[in-house]
């Protein structure tokens, strides 16, 4: 089965290489996943064929050896039925690249959508995803929606904070048209994650820059201040001038997959810092060590230390969980706070089942007939 694919692999290549892409062999992208579907987009048609999708499904093969199919991953098309309008998935190109949240392959560059106003701008949150995009080692792009609810002055305050940060921010608003060329020029050509929280205007962004898409939108909730999950699943959409747009499933704090000693590369600040000095110690965490070169007075100090907190207790959750032996495990408190409880012996305080009990009660009957 692996020499099979090793076959088709290189016929791919040979093919890309002549400069005839496909050739006879039909290559699209994965522009939506649903249940076992695959909605795929071809880029070389047969003669007298007009199609440029198909609705696909995953051949037995693959499945066997364990390949999945994600959006945005290059593949190879057979067993086509234009009439129907259905195809299978024979192969998987390699990708370049592969996120798990949101689960996509082959993406380039993230864009964090944000909001000047409604929701309000909250650094910690804002920081939190710059870390996150930070994780994925793609490039990061930000943009700051509803530029026209706020003054000048604010919105030069925030390029000066955002500039110390490392970014260089694209101001926008959906409802004057202001600053959505400088996005779509950032956007033409690549395959882009979309993400950010509910309720700063990815939908209403992407239904600007994509006409007749018409995402759903939800307004921001009065009563929390924040906005109204609306997006259900990872999909591509089609830029007119060329590119993909991936519109992520909304959520309100992204998750922190990195390890303590990992954090402080996400940190453009603190990388500037290590460019120019170096800690005393090789495994410094930055925070109480002496001659640390990043401990200091710099304004996302404290986010660093907050999520580095973070970071440490999941450590220690996973060694805990990985210790058979150990006597101690993490609850969850809520609000990003944890604490070690001691284990309960559950064997101690099972129930015994009616079947063990019906056994026990029939051996002591035969005891006592004996």
């Amino acid at each position: 089965m692996n020499y099979e694919l090793s076959v088709l692999s290189s016929e791919v290549a040979a093919q890309l290489a002549d400069g005839n892409p496909g050739g006879d062999r039909i290559l699209g992208t994965v522009l939506a996943v649903q249940a076992n579907f695959y909605q795929v987009r071809l880029d070389n048609l047969p003669v007298n064929s007009t199609q440029n999708y198909l609705l696909c499904t995953r051949r037995s093969l693959l499945k066997k050896i364990g390949q999945q199919v994600m959006v945005g991953d290059r593949v190879v098309v057979a067993d086509t039925d234009w009439a129907g309008g259905r195809g299978a998935i024979a192969e998987v190109l390699p990708r370049t690249t592969e996120l798990d949240r949101p689960g996509m392959a082959n993406a380039q560059q993230v864009l964090l959508v944000f909001a000047f106003a409604e929701p309000e701008l909250d650094p910690h949150q804002l920081s939190r995803f710059l870390v996150k995009a930070e994780t994925t080692n793609l490039a990061v792009a930000l943009c700051l929606n509803k530029s026209d609810l706020v003054s000048l002055e604010k919105q030069q305050q925030w390029r000066d904070r955002l500039g110390i940060w490392g970014y260089q921010p694209t101001f926008l608003s959906l409802h004057t048209g202001e600053g959505l060329a400088a996005v779509y020029q950032q956007l033409m050509g690549k395959v882009t994650v979309v993400a950010g929280p509910s309720g700063v205007g990815k939908s209403s962004l992407i239904n600007q820059l994509i006409p007749d898409i018409n995402l759903r939108v939800a307004e921001v909730s009065g009563k929390l201040n924040r906005g109204r999950h609306t997006t259900r699943h990872v999909e591509l959409f089609e830029l007119p001038g060329g590119g993909l747009l991936a519109d992520s499933p909304g959520f309100n704090q992204p998750d922190l997959d990195c390890s303590p000693e990992e954090l402080v590369n996400y940190f453009p600040e603190a990388c500037q810092r290590l460019a120019t000095a170096r800690c005393q110690f090789s495994n410094c965490l930055h925070r109480d060590e002496p001659n640390c070169a990043v401990r200091g007075d710099w304004e996302r100090y404290e986010y660093y230390l907050d999520l580095l907190q973070i970071a440490v207790e999941q450590q220690e959750h996973l060694a805990h969980q990985s210790d058979p032996e150990s006597t101690m495990k993490v609850k969850n408190k809520g609000k990003g706070q944890s604490q070690y409880e001691p284990k309960l012996d559950t064997k101690k305080y099972r129930r015994i089942s009616r079947r063990l009990q019906q056994q026990n009660l029939e051996e002591f009957y035969q005891d006592a007939d004996l």
